[in-house]
């Protein structure tokens, strides 16, 4: 078995080669002083001509900007354009593409694209991309670059064969660059790779070991001519001898034989067979790894010998496509956590409805015997049984709270949450509110006042849940503020350019344009520190101080509450300062909702 390593190792100090091309990109901008470069745009957008119109004439090039597809192409077979600018959005942009690529060869093809998302249809095609929110400086400095290195090609395609083979190669690391930004699929990645390899080296077989291909490796056969199964199995073995060198005497991380190894073959010319006089062909071999992170190996043979600029192509492509590769892999593995978060989720949000529902019917029960015991219909209630009957009575009525929430919440995340939407006041709403928890706030020594503004208009709401929405808001005031302090409700009507939303919450909160009913529920109560402002409307979220330890709760009010205002196309937020109090407010429109 035949390595060339040293040929590697040796055309490494060759790399620098590289800035030599950039040289050239300077001289050949002082050679073609005089000449003017000519730049097409192919669209027929009218707000992009100008763009590119000022952007182009400020840089003394020769623009032209075109939306006919026939003028265009006698355009380009007149005119060959250094660059060739053309709209995503162009009409039969496939067809313009196959039309004008045989006559500017020679041509910078660049694609103006709406989102990172490239069709891969235009990657065959591309040298470039511009996308529509560019900066002027960031689309001149993409000309540029493309310009260098158009320049570069230009000088080393009229050196001599070698520098020819060279500027072949690079356009073929260019090209097979692309297509790697172009993809996180990690079969295509192997295929890009090897096709890269095919243009630049022009190779009798590869031999692909991946570990890309689902769950088992697989050894991808590239070969001219067709391979017998002697010969196949031969490759196999030698595939597996290559892939265990690897780890120098240590454990593979994968166990490989000759049955196990799944074979994928693809032959040019299956009319001509080749012998085993190919391993007598030079051969390269180079790992296909990032680190730790290990995909594959990839041997090469050739007829004819390679050169040092063939072992630098090699080993470059095998490196470049281990980043996309590694890219891919913690895709895949977003993607695959993603599928069991939603799954945990969905397990939870189940679990939380089915135990909910169990634990409502025998609290039903424990509610209907005490009630009975508490009226005295099963014997007399003395002082002391009272008393624990009271607490019973307390505590069952808390727990059923506490299953409500949970119940709504599970079906929140479920969309199964039941609306009715009708004309609402919600002056009306306040007062059922203070109505139901006057009592509640006295018994704590607190005074809870409301400030109603007049005549506000009715909006299209469920008054369930806003009363819901406002309870929560005042029962969490009531649990949080300590005695002889004041709870105030306010109602006003304002609209969307006046509402004042704390900065924490402006990047989450997205209203639309008109009037809006704001509710706010201020206390004089332990507040909120800043760092948990973000933090109050996550589900079962708890302030840490030994206040709300002891009031307890299972912190959905809140989250609750926000989803239930988001039902309304309102929002909530807060502002609060610890130790001083907190301000919740809530806002809904006035303009009718579906």
């Amino acid at each position: 078995m035949r390595f060339t390593s040293s040929l590697l190792i040796k055309n490494y100090y060759k790399i620098s080669s590289f800035a030599k091309i950039n040289q050239f990109a300077i001289y050949c901008k002082f050679v073609k002083i005089n000449y003017m470069i000519k730049i097409l745009l192919v669209t027929r957008d009218n707000t992009k001509n100008k763009k590119f119109n000022r952007i182009f004439n400020k840089n003394g090039y020769e623009f032209s900007a075109m939306g006919d597809e026939n003028l265009i192409y006698d355009f380009v077979s007149a005119e060959h354009p250094d660059i060739i600018i053309i709209d995503e959005n162009f009409q039969n942009i496939s067809k313009l593409n196959k039309k004008i690529k045989p006559v500017c060869e020679n041509s910078i093809i660049i694609f103006i694209i709406n989102s990172d998302r490239v069709d891969k249809e235009l990657i065959k095609y591309a040298n470039a991309f511009i996308t529509d929110g560019m900066t002027d400086d960031l689309i001149s400095s993409v000309i540029n670059v493309n310009l260098r290195m158009k320049n570069s090609l230009e000088m080393l395609s009229n050196s001599n064969k070698d520098l020819a083979d060279s500027l072949y190669r690079l356009n073929a690391l260019y090209s097979t660059s692309s297509q790697f930004a172009g993809t996180l699929d990690k079969e295509k990645l192997i295929q890009y790779m090897i096709e890269g390899m095919d243009k630049a080296l022009s190779f009798s077989l590869t031999c692909t070991l991946s570990f890309c291909h689902g769950n088992a490796p697989v050894l991808i056969l590239n070969s001219l001519y067709e391979l017998s199964d002697e010969l196949i199995t031969a490759l196999k073995l030698r595939t597996i001898l290559n892939y265990n060198s690897l780890f120098d005497g240590k454990i593979p991380l994968y166990e490989i034989n000759v049955e196990n190894l799944k074979v994928i073959k693809h032959v040019k010319y299956p009319a001509h067979r080749f012998t085993f006089t190919l391993f007598q062909y030079d051969n390269m071999f180079a790992p296909i790894s990032l680190g730790d992170d290990f995909f594959g190996c990839v041997e090469i043979f050739k007829e004819t010998s390679f050169t040092s600029e063939d072992s630098t192509c090699f080993q470059t492509i095998a490196q470049q496509v281990s980043l996309p590769l590694k890219s891919a892999a913690l895709y895949q593995e977003i993607i695959e956590t993603n599928i069991k978060l939603e799954k945990l989720e969905r397990l939870k949000s189940e679990f939380i409805s089915i135990v909910s529902h169990e634990l409502r019917t025998p609290l039903t029960s424990i509610k209907n015997s005490l009630d009975i015991l508490a009226s005295g219909k099963c014997g007399e209630v003395t002082e002391n049984s009272g008393k624990f009957l009271s607490m019973a009575m307390r505590n069952v009525q808390r727990l059923s709270g506490i299953i409500n929430d949970l119940l709504d919440l599970s079906k929140i995340e479920a969309g199964k949450m039941d609306f009715n939407f009708v004309p609402t006041s919600i002056n009306t709403v306040i007062n059922f509110v203070k109505s139901a928890l006057s009592e509640v706030a006295k018994s704590k020594g607190l005074t809870l006042i409301v400030n109603e503004a007049r005549n506000l208009p009715e909006t299209s709401a469920d008054p369930q849940r806003l009363e819901q929405v406002l309870t929560n808001l005042v029962s969490n005031a009531i649990k949080f503020t300590p005695e002889n302090k004041t709870i105030t409700i306010t109602s006003s009507l304002v609209n969307s350019k006046n509402i004042n939303i704390n900065e924490y919450f402006k990047d989450t909160i997205k209203l639309t344009d008109g009037d809006y009913i704001q509710v706010c529920v201020e206390d004089e109560g332990i507040g909120l520190a800043e760092k948990d402002l973000l933090h109050a409307f996550d589900k079962f979220a708890q302030i840490e101080n030994s206040l709300s330890r002891k009031a307890g709760g299972t912190g959905l009010g809140l989250p609750i509450a926000k989803q239930l205002l988001e039902a309304h196309h309102g929002a909530i937020w807060c502002n609060s300062e610890l130790n001083k109090g907190s301000k919740f407010y809530f806002v809904i429109p006035v303009s009718s909702q579906d």
